[in-house]
């Protein structure tokens, strides 16, 4: 039979030359066996390249983690701290500190609360110092600082192409404080819109970057710290009360330094050495008029306002008798009421006193009231008066009506730049 036929599943039989002619039988088997091992090795190796490039992803995350977090920890050893150690001995600060003892071993949420310039990052990092927690790193994130449209990516972090901008894979605070702190300093400015999120990371510790479906967990302490009335936020729908509860677990109230006097003469030599050492001056002695003065201040600024006049009076020092420029104290006393412990006794009412007074006497309240808020805004603000990070913004007012506050109260923006 002429022609080709199939034989079995084995192969293939040929015939040629009629009933004298050669069959020959091509076997098919082995090259089925050799392409199925050639599948196998293809889904195999297939199979080992999606693997090899999950973990090569990994480690690139994890290297940008690295880097990043290398960065932060260059930057935070790069900025100098206010100052180096917690220094007084008043009763109202051995209060704090003994709370600090404590809280710290715990793992449980703390909110710092007290206005601007009372070294609330400070308590914190005393809290991380003493905490299990102390070899990891102390993540800071200022909330005010950062621009409300970059302070979701700076917390929670990005991925590539998340929005317009985002060039590149970005990891956020949160993650780079995993198994440390985060320190949320300025909570009380965290936009309406972000709050869930935090809510969710404080209470299941979870979180997706932006861009992102992937769900990350995290093993963070919160130590969250506020100059802002969080209740009164609360009420006027500011600030979410499930969020506020999450944060209040374990408060502490940082005094001002009005209501730590006896720690002012410390605080002054303390600053004194530190500034006449980086200045290279020599600094022998401080005049008792100045420490009076400086004692009977009420400081509105707190120790960073201390510490900003301290510092100018070091420039100005000539010999080795610090020469503090008491005039600018003098000024700000002759514009706003004397703090309470410092004015006449008032009489009692029905012996002498009058209604013209009592009137007075609030319009003073409240126009010191004004100066303090003012003075809290442009110090957050690094003395910056307009934009959308500057002190009016803050306030909620326009521009030029802060600046003719500002010019009635006499107020310059330098002072607190």
């Amino acid at each position: 039979m002429d022609g080709v036929e199939l034989a079995d599943s084995t192969g293939i039989v040929f015939e040629a030359g009629g009933t004298e002619g050669v069959a020959f039988v091509l076997d098919l088997s082995e090259q089925k066996r050799a392409e199925a091992e050639i599948r196998g090795l293809k889904d195999q190796l297939y199979r080992e390249n999606v693997a090899l490039r999950d973990a090569n992803r990994e480690i690139s995350e994890l290297k940008d983690k690295l880097v990043q977090e290398k960065l932060y920890l260059e930057q935070e050893i790069r900025g100098e701290m206010n100052f180096e150690e917690i220094v007084g001995n008043s009763p109202a600060l051995k209060r704090v500190l003994h709370l600090v003892e404590i809280v710290a071993p715990s793992d449980s949420t703390v909110l710092l609360l007290g206005e601007t310039g009372t070294g609330k990052e400070l308590i914190a990092r005393a809290i991380h110092d003493r905490s299990r927690r102390n070899e990891r790193t102390l993540v800071k994130l200022n909330c005010a600082a950062i621009p409300t449209g970059l302070l979701e990516s700076e917390l929670f972090g990005h991925e590539k192409g998340a929005f317009t901008g985002a060039i590149a894979q970005k990891t956020g605070r949160l993650e780079l404080a995993d198994q440390g702190t985060l320190f949320l300093d300025e909570v009380g400015d965290i936009p309406i819109e972000i709050q869930p999120k935090l809510l969710r990371v404080s209470q299941e510790r979870e979180f997706e970057r932006l861009g992102s479906t992937h769900t990350r967990k995290v093993n963070v302490r919160l130590v969250a710290a506020t100059n802002r009335d969080l209740e009164k936020m609360v009420a006027s729908k500011e600030f979410r009360s499930d969020l506020y509860y999450r944060l209040n677990v374990f408060p502490i109230r940082i005094p001002p330094l009005r209501e730590r006097r006896e720690d002012i003469p410390l605080l002054v030599s303390y600053f004194v050495q530190r500034f006449a050492k980086q200045m290279q001056k020599k600094v022998e002695a401080i005049p008792s008029v100045v420490m009076k003065a400086l004692t009977a201040w009420k400081w509105p600024g707190n120790i960073r306002e201390l510490e900003n006049l301290i510092e100018r009076a070091v420039i100005l020092t000539r010999g080795t008798s610090l020469e503090a420029p008491l005039a600018e104290l003098q000024r700000a006393r002759t514009e706003e009421p004397a703090p309470a412990d410092l004015q006449e006794p008032k009489e009692v009412a029905g012996e002498g006193t009058n209604p013209q007074g009592d009137k007075s006497s609030v319009a003073d309240e409240y126009a010191r009231k004004q100066r303090d808020d003012i003075v809290r805004a442009l110090t957050s603000c690094k003395g910056r008066v307009g934009g959308a990070d500057g002190a009016a913004a803050r306030l909620g007012m326009k521009r030029t009506t802060l600046l003719s506050r500002m010019q009635k109260f006499g107020i310059h923006p330098k002072q607190y730049a």
